[in-house]
């Protein structure tokens, strides 16, 4: 068995004890990918569920270690909200009762029957302080576990702060959790002139300065202070130890509800103002903490969020259109049954939809895509491309240079009786498809079979709190893909506010834009949803270097609207 392979698990269960990081998802370590994808539970506090969820299977149990108002922790179905198991301290399990059991008895009891139980903890599960109690109540129950390590935010906050805690010298490094430290720990590294971290919380760091000076330390010593670190809400402080509390107090950060968050302080030469401005790496993303509105699915928007989030933005999907199926099916039933006896020379899908629809009708019949052997294949673009690869078809043509029907039409070949046995072209696609395509097709000498697979109507409005962040200027920027997304995000939820930037694919969809009152600020060079990313990017790069120069504080766009709150609300 390889070090990656899971053991079969046993009759009476099976845990891990993952580490799931300080709050970047994407720190999750390759093991602990494995462990989640094969789990059929997973127990963790809220925040870390929202971290290790997106690496689960479908349909898994999460069972919330941290209780609701009600006082109970029941395991649910992801997304259901609907209680299936709640443990009570010495019963079986029943519905509907409070759950008064620690986390050790509901990892027990999530193991029962054979189950892998996933046990997520913040940081790293050898610093967690009930982490080992829980481990051991295990070997009590003849429960077989695993730990799988975890970055500890210790650690991996001072990195993404731009903060090393060592140099090429080797300097000594101490660790303090200031919630549990004694006076005597607070003697030991205060006579120490090395690295100290401290975890401690935003209300107490500047009692834990105090502490440091009074044990020795001069009050002229760098710190940073970091809170929501390794998340796109992080912020960090430097100051000294003498000035953190007046640092503290000017952010207006103290006193207030926030005050209790965990926050990672780092004391030593490695926190000078001159080194971290340098190797802030984090913070100094183009679109750091940009929240950016995605007027598609996720589904649709999957890669296109990822790569904004690559910039440090925190995309928000909102569909604009439903798909729904064609009033009339019989005309895709027989294109599709005509697909199969060999009727079509090629095949053309022109969004995602199109690949989707298609696959359904073949699943429907019990196809695969084996059924497309002996046809071209083309797709109108990269994404309709990586679709149709994940229905285990690779594309014969897509477009070289614009991802469009004209840049499609650019490569397609025109009809050549002698090397093309069939002259005819399936065309599925949506009801409110523009006829580009197909007079080019015939152009070329095609004929074309345009078959409407789906039709598009305007999604139902999003929830009140996204229309009013919409309208309000709470989001800092919108990406249009379409003439339509500004037509229906407009009519579902309203116009954006003017200070949302406004990033339109190319000059027809600006336009449109203009043409609702919206004041376009960024365009792609090439219609292409990455392109258009890539320039709001710079867009945002530049905006940053424009404050920097000028020795302004670096501010979202959302945050210079009229009665927008202070840059403590990104904590």
């Amino acid at each position: 068995m390889s070090p990656t392979t899971l053991p079969p698990p046993p009759e009476h269960g099976y845990v891990t004890f993952l580490g799931a990081g300080p709050g970047d998802p994407g720190l999750l370590t390759l093991r602990a990918v494995e462990a989640l994808a094969s789990a059929d539970v997973l127990v963790a506090e809220h925040e870390v569920l929202d971290v290790v969820r997106r690496h689960a299977r479908q349909g898994v149990a999460e069972v919330p270690t941290d209780t609701d108002s009600a006082g109970s922790s029941a395991m649910s179905a992801p997304g259901t909200g609907t209680p299936q198991l709640t443990v009570v301290d010495g019963a079986s399990p029943t519905v509907g009762a409070p759950a008064v059991r620690d986390a050790a008895h509901l990892v027990m009891e999530a193991a029962r029957g054979g189950r892998r139980v996933v046990r997520a903890v913040a940081g790293d599960p050898g610093l967690d302080a009930y982490a080992a109690e829980e481990m051991l109540a295990c070997v009590a129950a003849g429960v077989t576990f695993e730990v799988v390590p975890g970055v500890a935010a210790a650690v991996g906050v001072p990195a993404y702060a731009g903060v090393p805690l060592r140099d090429a010298q080797g300097a000594d490094v101490r660790f303090v959790d200031a919630r549990t430290a004694s006076e005597r720990c607070w003697t030991e590294v205060g006579v120490s002139d090395g690295t100290v971290v401290v975890s401690a919380t935003l209300d107490s760091v500047a009692a834990a300065a105090g502490e440091l000076v009074s044990a020795g330390r001069k009050p002229d010593t760098p710190l940073t202070v970091t809170v929501a670190g390794t998340t796109t809400r992080q912020r960090t402080w430097t100051a000294t130890l003498g000035t953190i509390a007046q640092t503290l107090k000017q952010a207006k950060v103290l006193p207030s509800p926030e005050g209790g968050r965990p926050v990672i302080a780092v004391l030593g030469e490695r926190s000078a103002p001159a080194q971290r401005d340098r190797l802030a790496w984090f913070e100094s993303k183009p679109m750091f903490g940009w929240k950016v509105l995605v007027p598609r699915t996720k589904e649709q928007a999957a890669s296109l969020s990822d790569q904004l989030r690559s910039y440090g933005a925190v995309p928000h999907e909102v569909p604009t259109i439903a798909v729904e199926p064609p009033r009339t099916p019989q005309q895709m039933d027989r294109a599709v049954k005509g697909l199969v006896t060999g009727r079509y020379e090629w095949i053309a899908f022109t969004s995602v939809n199109a690949v989707k629809a298609v696959r359904e009708k073949f699943e429907e019949y019990g196809l695969d895509a084996r059924a497309f052997a002996g046809i071209k294949v083309a797709a109108v673009g990269e994404q309709t491309a990586n679709a149709l690869i994940a229905f285990g078809v690779k594309p014969d043509l897509v477009p070289s240079g614009e991802q469009s029907a004209a840049g499609l039409l650019e490569d397609w070949p025109p009809y050549d009786p002698v090397f093309d046995p069939i002259d005819r072209v399936f065309l599925p696609r949506a009801d409110i498809a523009t006829e580009t395509l197909v007079a080019g097709l015939i152009e070329l000498g095609w004929e074309v079979d345009d078959v409407t697979a789906y039709r598009t109507v305007r999604a139902s409005p999003p929830p009140a709190e996204t229309r009013e962040a919409i309208k309000g200027g709470g989001f800092d920027a919108v990406l249009f893909t379409s003439s339509s997304t500004v037509r229906n995000l407009v009519g579902i939820a309203g116009k954006p506010h003017n200070v949302t930037v406004i990033a339109c694919i190319g000059p027809a969809t600006a336009k449109t834009a203009e043409e609702h009152g919206l004041r376009v600020d960024v365009m792609a060079p090439e219609p292409s949803v990455h392109k258009l990313a890539e320039a709001l990017a710079d867009f945002g790069a530049r905006r940053r270097l424009a404050a920097l120069e000028a020795g302004d504080p670096v501010t979202r766009p959302s945050e210079r609207r009229p009665g927008a709150r202070r840059r403590r609300s990104t904590t």
